[in-house]
Formats: C-alpha cells, structure tokens, sequence
C-alpha cells in the first residue's frame, strides 16, 4: 500500500500551497497519499485517491449532461460526501459554482439562482421535513437535480482536460443577506487556496491530527477547511446536522483532535464539558479552532481552564475565508484577546480605525459592479466594516463594527467593549449589546442576555446587579446599559450561528417582548 514519504510535512504543505488550481493540488495530495483518509462519516471513510476518481467520474456525468467550463452550477447541499464530490467534480470542469447554505428558504434561492443566472441547480430532495426539489420548481430553477445519496457518473476518459490557471472566477459565494439582498462573492481557486493555507500553516498541524467539519459545507469555511486537509493529508469527520450531545460519539469514535467552527460552537462544547467536570467530553481533543465572529476573552479562558484544550481564533469573512489566525504556541494574552497574526501575503491596514485588506485571499468583488467599486478603495484594499488596531507585535485586534458603535449623546460606544465584560458576569450564558432609538439621548444602550445553561454563579440578571458590576470592573458611566432583556435563546443565524442583532433591535425598539 502506497501512502507517501512525505505526508504531512510543512514543506509538503507550502509546496502543494503553490498549486495553480485546487484540481491540481487534489491531484497531489492523491498522488502522494491516495490510501490516506480525507474524510470520515458515519461508518464510510473517502480516501484521497478515491476523491480525485470520484470526482472526475462525477465530473464526466456532469460533462454528458452539458455542464462545460465557465457554466455555472448552484448547488444547496448539505454536509456530506456527495457533496464535497460533486464540488470538486465542478472544479475538475472549471465551471462556475455558486454553493447555497441549505438553510436557506425561497427568498434568498430565487435571488441566488438569479443574479448568478444559474444553468443547473443542486438540491438534496426532501431534507429535513423541506422539499428542496419543489421549492427549485416553484422558483423556476433551470437544470434541477437531485444530489443526495446518487450522483451523476460517466467515463473520465470523455473529459476536457482540467484548467490551467486558477485566477479566473469559478466561485459565487453569499453574504447571509440579513438586513438587504445577498451579494454575491466572486472568488477565485487562488483565493480559496490562499484562504485555506493561513489556516493550515497557523494551527500547527501534525500528521496524526483528525479535523471536524460540524458547519455547512456551503459556506466558505468548507473550501477553506478542505485545503487545510489536503496541504496536509490529514482527514476530517463531516456531520451532516451538528448538535451536542448527538455528534459526541462521532467525536470520540474517530479520535478527533481540531475541532470548533465559531464562537458559538465553542460555547456548546464547554456547555457539555459542564455537564461532567473533570472527566473531558473528547479525550483526545487537543485544540477547539474557528472564526467568523467576535471571541470574548473569558471564552478563551474558559476553554483552557474546563476543558483542558488550547484555543485558537481567527478572523475571517465571505469576502475573505482567512485574514488572521491564532497561533496556538502564542501567550494566553494574545490567544484571549486578539484575532491573530496575518499571514505573509496579506496586506492589513487600520484607516480612520477599520480595517482594510489586500492579498490572495481576498475576493475579486462582486457580482454587482457598484458593490465592487463601493467596497474598494483606490488603493484595492477591501473596506472590511470592521473596527480594530494592530498591537506592536502584529496581532489583530478587533472591536467592533462600525455598525455596531453606539452613539448616546454624540458619544460613540463599542458594543464589543460592554459584551467582554458581560461574559464575565456569573449566569451569562451569551450577551449581545445593541443600540435602540430614544428620543433623548440618540440612542440608549440595551444588553439582551441569554442565561447560561446549566445555570452557573449567582450572578442576578437584573439591570441593577448587571449594572453595579460593570461600574466595579470600571466601565464607564455613559456606556452602562439602560436596558436588559433575558431572553430563552439569542436569535442565531443559520452558519456559523452568529447572533443577529438586526433581529433584537426590531424586537426592542419599541420595548417589544
């Protein structure tokens, strides 16, 4: 059995980092380990090898069927073997595809399959109690086929040959559309592979490791994850639907030892971890790893002291798969309270205070040029929304987005700053701190705070406890809320389970329940 000399190596790693197409660097990594497993579910186990076969005979079902390069193909799947094959069959082909979060309902599709004008269409059936099929038919979706547990297959040796250079845009990616319409993402197979390789290089990875995809393989995080697997030719367990305690034995099964997705999912693990002190919920889990929203340092330092794992945050969006990453050889200070290091290549600059990038990894625009010309400043760095400093030695720190300033009486007040330290405070689950109109002063500062599950501490939640603590730890007076609110569950979106304030503001600005 032919497994490779060189596996899981750092120089490996740069080496296939250098790939031209993200078909070439599947054809490497097989080449070199085609008996290794990259992924785990269930009781099926997808060596490297067999990825690249399977996709290129997928890819010449899809060929026979009239998908060409530079067709675009929209695809709403969810978590599973099939999917990363036929993903990877469209990138043998060098079509265009437009992934879609399949949580996603009729608004959000129509506008997808639209604005990309999408040939072919992807759906998994019925999945989870939603028929996906006859939702893709009442949008007048063109190509619509099934995807779930059959794909389409042909003779690879009918196929074109595979691109040759990876800058053209094949990607079509979809901001969560909250607040307005989606937009659309354009990147490139070079984007993605520079996304993928800061996350590989920063988390240190060894040959032994075992990695966990628990969020939507359609949002950008899946192509991001999978170029870590293959620089480094270890496998991941995928779960198709993610909750705790379900997905523990999984877990436990398959020795997993990176784990994560986002705050949120670190939130959950430690909520299970607090179900059994001293006894560790995954034994050979040595690190939790994610991005995509804002870390409180008492999550950091939670993780360490409960569970016994290092954590390592980094900054990322849609637009940009990875800006930071944490290292987990950094102090405790660094990993608590900031995003990370960039990694070479990636260009950050603090303007009036927000965050501007330049590098590989960021997109090309996108589908809508106003946007592009919007997002963009005349020097090319994308204009993130974010707001943040660089400390002395190059790490990252956010705080906040500039949406998310509040302005009470002509004062600005980060949001973040008030949620840190509400995380401290015992019986806070999560907190999210908004701004509400009020005729007086502007707008008034409200923390709407879900309990922590199991109860923790005595910590009261009222306005007043809350609000004599955060004057002890010497929050400022003019920052202190003027409003609670405990509610069962913050309002999450459907990915990577970011809060969605939008949602608490239409709730509370009229004192609603």
């Amino acid at each position: 059995m032919h497994t490779g000399t060189d596996a899981g190596t750092d120089t490996t790693a740069h080496r296939l980092g250098t790939s031209r197409t993200l078909w070439d660097l599947v054809a490497s990594r097989a080449a070199l380990t085609p008996d290794r497993p990259v992924f785990l579910q269930g009781d099926r186990t997808l060596t490297f090898g067999e990825l690249r076969a399977g996709a290129e005979r997928v890819a010449a079902g899809l060929y026979a069927r009239g998908v060409r390069p530079g067709t675009v193909v929209a695809w709403q799947l969810p978590t599973r073997v099939e999917t990363v094959l036929l993903s990877f069959a469209l990138a043998r082909l060098g079509a265009v595809q437009s992934p879609v979060i399949p949580f996603y309902r009729d608004r959000e599709v129509g506008f997808a399959l639209r604005a990309a004008e999408a040939e072919f269409f992807a759906v998994p059936g019925t999945w989870r109690g939603f028929d996906h099929t006859g939702m893709a038919r009442r949008l007048g979706a063109k190509g619509v086929f099934e995807a779930y547990d059959a794909l389409p297959e042909g003779d690879p040796a009918r196929l074109p040959p595979p691109p040759a250079e990876g800058t053209s845009v094949r990607w079509i990616y979809w901001t969560s559309g909250t607040t307005s319409a989606p937009k659309g993402v354009l990147h490139t197979d070079r984007s993605l592979i520079a996304g993928g390789a800061c996350l590989a290089h920063a988390l240190r990875l060894a040959p032994g490791d075992v990695g966990s995809v628990a969020f939507p393989y359609a949002h950008i995080g899946g192509p991001d994850y999978t170029v870590m697997l293959l620089l480094y030719g270890i496998p991941a367990v995928l779960f198709e639907h993610f909750a705790l305690p379900a997905a523990l034995p999984d877990y436990r099964r398959h020795g997993v030892t990176v784990a994560g997705g986002s705050t949120a999912f670190y939130s959950m693990f430690l909520a299970e971890q607090r179900k059994q002190p001293g006894e560790r919920i995954i034994p050979t889990l040595r690190l939790l790893a994610g991005g995509g929203a804002p870390k409180p340092p008492e999550v950091y330092h939670a993780v360490v002291r409960e569970m016994g794992v290092q954590l390592a945050h980094g900054y990322g969006m849609t637009e940009v798969p990875m800006i930071t990453m944490g290292d987990p050889e950094d102090t405790a200070e660094n990993l608590a309270t900031t995003e990370g290091r960039p990694p070479g290549g990636m260009e950050v600059r603090i303007v009036d205070g927000e965050v501007r990038l330049r590098g590989e990894a960021v997109c090309r625009g996108y589908l809508d040029p106003a946007q592009t010309a919007e997002s963009f400043d005349e020097d090319g760095f994308l204009r993130t929304g974010d707001l943040g400093h660089l400390t002395g030695g190059g790490h990252l720190v956010l705080t906040g987005r500039r949406k998310d300033v509040i302005i009470r009486k002509g004062e600005n007040i980060s949001a973040k700053e008030i949620e840190d330290l509400l995380h401290r405070y015992p019986g806070v689950g999560d907190v999210a701190v908004i701004g509400l109109p009020d005729a007086e002063r502007g707008e008034r500062v409200c923390a709407v705070v879900e309990p922590a599950v199991p109860p923790s501490g005595d910590g009261e939640l009222t306005l007043e406890a809350v609000t004599e603590y955060l004057r002890a730890a010497g929050l400022s007076v003019h920052k202190l809320p003027e409003q609670l609110e405990v509610v069962d569950a913050l309002p999450r979106g459907a990915t990577l389970r970011k809060v969605l304030k939008y949602r608490l503001r239409e709730r509370f600005a009229d004192g609603g329940r």
